[in-house]
């Protein structure tokens, strides 16, 4: 039982495995501040109505940051090679530890941006106020005047009432901003605590060393920089070849016809090496040395993604 839970404990490495990865969720947060921003000066628009408000303070807040969380999974790599495992192998050489944590990390990188976009919103207050101003109990108001309920309330962020009941607007905006804010901060609060305590694990639970996973995170930069430009050429290639066999010739510039001429395509991968180097990879060793990515391993000819008697699976996910 304590090598199984030792064991599991190996896949807390999800988040911030690299510099790239702090910048990139960097990028995403400012970036999604500055739609924030524009959002709330062009867009929202409060309805100040019974019933309505509450509906549209949420609906600023919550479908943006939907929006946001849906993309943040369409771009994650993780999601993809996990559809891809998937279908071409099933999820046999996933634990349910693994499977959970992968999960976790599309999640979590994810939610870099929703979270960033509710923070700034609870923090500006204008949708929390929005929201909630109808909900304000007249009884807690000193000397409210009877005469007025929610329907008043719910002007409040409108600035549209009556002379008398200025101060009651002032009081009820600066009390639901105090509460808006207090939540944001609180938020803040415990986003930073969870990712301190996910990067303790990280280092703690880790298999590799330090230096080994940063080299392993420069391996895999390289890799798919050096396969995307790889691929980029090679496909312009064959498509020059193919188009010459169709046309009897291919109208190709000066880089072009260099390419051609230094590069010389035979033919294409078939299925089986793309369906080999795709999909979710756990780190292995094998036979004592590592291998770094899916493709290392077929490269190294090596079968299969469980452990075998001449390899050893240190269960640790790939960012």
């Amino acid at each position: 039982m304590a090598a199984l839970i030792a064991e599991n404990f190996r896949f807390l490495s999800l988040f911030f495995k690299s510099k790239d990865v702090m910048i990139f969720n960097g990028l995403v947060a400012l970036g999604t501040v500055g739609s924030e921003e524009l959002f709330s000066v062009v867009a929202f628009n409060c309805p100040c109505s019974p019933a309505r408000n509450y509906i549209y303070g949420l609906a600023a807040i919550g479908v943006p940051a939907l929006a946001l969380f849906l993309i943040g999974v369409i771009w994650n790599n993780h999601t993809w090679n996990l559809v891809a495992e998937c279908h071409k192998r099933g999820t046999k050489n996933f634990s349910a530890a693994a499977t959970f944590l992968l999960f976790g990390s599309i999640m979590g990188r994810a939610s870099v941006a929703p979270i960033t976009w509710s923070v700034i919103s609870l923090l500006r207050g204008e949708a929390y106020i929005c929201a909630l101003s109808e909900f304000v109990k007249p009884s807690s108001l000193d000397k409210f005047p009877a005469e007025y309920g929610a329907d008043v309330l719910a002007k409040f962020p409108c600035r549209d009432v009556p002379a008398n009941l200025t101060k009651f607007r002032d009081e009820v905006t600066r009390r639901l901003r105090y509460e808006s804010q207090l939540f944001g901060w609180l938020l803040i609060g415990i986003v930073a605590v969870l990712i301190f305590l996910t990067k303790c694990l990280k280092h703690c639970c880790s298999p590799l060393s330090y230096r080994q996973e940063a080299y392993w995170a420069q391996y895999r930069s390289n890799e798919d920089k050096l396969f995307r430009r790889t691929a980029e050429v090679h496909s312009r290639i064959l498509a020059a070849k193919n188009v010459k066999q169709f046309f009897g010739f291919v109208a190709l510039d000066k880089e072009e016809k260099e390419l051609v001429q230094e590069f010389p395509v035979e033919g294409v991968q078939p299925s089986p090496q793309w369906n080999a180097i795709t999909g979710v990879y756990i780190y292995r060793e094998n036979k004592g040395f590592p291998l770094y990515s899916r493709l290392h391993k077929w490269a190294k000819g090596v079968e299969g993604n469980g452990p075998t008697p001449e390899g050893h699976e240190l269960l640790f996910l790939a960012s």
